[in-house]
């Protein structure tokens, strides 16, 4: 398995999102799913349904990162249009994948034929490659480093299994946790030590407020399982040192 840290973007297209009609559920299992891959979350966006805005982000996400990973605007509705912004921003013309279509007309045999509305979830980006669909027949599409996911959750969680242990990544992040009843301002010199202390380590820090009383959750990461070890018995002991106690697995 590589040492290399692969990277990858999440770009979420849809008005819907920022008009705040739908909350996005991709992120979180977007990620959950890349880390399993060996491969980290860099960095989400999210555009409107606007041809310029999708191109520059994609410009930008693609060329940034190993991966960019798309959610929503490939329905069969007139503003889907996230397969035209992204093949006008490779230079590419849009086609009628024949598979797609043979997939969408067997699917819809029996659900009324295959429309021009359905057919447009067959349009693809010349040269672009399917992400298979086990739910409803229309898939994802891949070009080049864009995988270009369906926007409804469990749709693109199905894309997503299709994918697995396909890409290229490295070692996955994992990741355990200490809880402490303190306020995180009173140890972030601490936390920061720690962390400096313990290369190949990240300590993330999530206060609260409960019961009463205030507290933080410190989320220790890493790829190897030694160093994760030694970091949380590392900050443990200085949690004690401190005269605080330190509750494993968080509060």
């Amino acid at each position: 398995m590589s040492d290399r840290i692969y990277t990858a973007a999440l770009l979420v297209i849809g008005d819907e999102i920022l008009s705040g009609r739908t909350q996005d559920k991709n992120i979180a299992q977007i990620a959950s799913w890349l880390n399993i891959q060996g491969i980290r979350l860099a960095e989400v966006r999210v555009v409107a349904d606007r041809m310029e805005a999708i191109g520059a982000a994609v410009t930008a996400l693609a060329g940034g990162n190993d991966y960019l990973f798309t959610t929503g605007g490939i329905g069969p509705t007139h503003d889907d249009i996230t397969i035209d912004a992204i093949a006008a921003t490779l230079g590419l013309p849009v086609v009628v994948h024949l598979k797609a279509r043979a997939v969408l007309e067997d699917y819809y045999a029996s659900r009324g034929g295959l429309t021009d509305a359905r057919l447009r979830m067959a349009r693809v980006p010349e040269g672009a490659t399917l992400i298979e669909n086990a739910m409803s027949g229309a898939p994802g599409i891949r070009i080049g480093n864009i995988f270009i996911l369906a926007g409804v959750p469990h749709i693109a969680g199905l894309m997503l299994e299709a994918l697995s242990g396909t890409l290229p990544g490295g070692k996955p992040l994992i990741s355990r946790t200490v809880g402490c009843w303190v306020p995180e301002s009173e140890v972030a010199d601490t936390l920061a030590k720690a962390e400096r202390d313990n290369e190949g380590c990240q300590i993330g820090s999530y206060p609260f407020f409960r019961d009463g009383r205030v507290g933080a959750n410190f989320v220790v990461r890493s790829t190897e399982e030694a160093a994760l070890d030694a970091c949380i018995a590392d900050l443990n002991a200085r949690l004690a040192a401190l005269g605080y106690e330190p509750v494993a697995e968080g509060i």
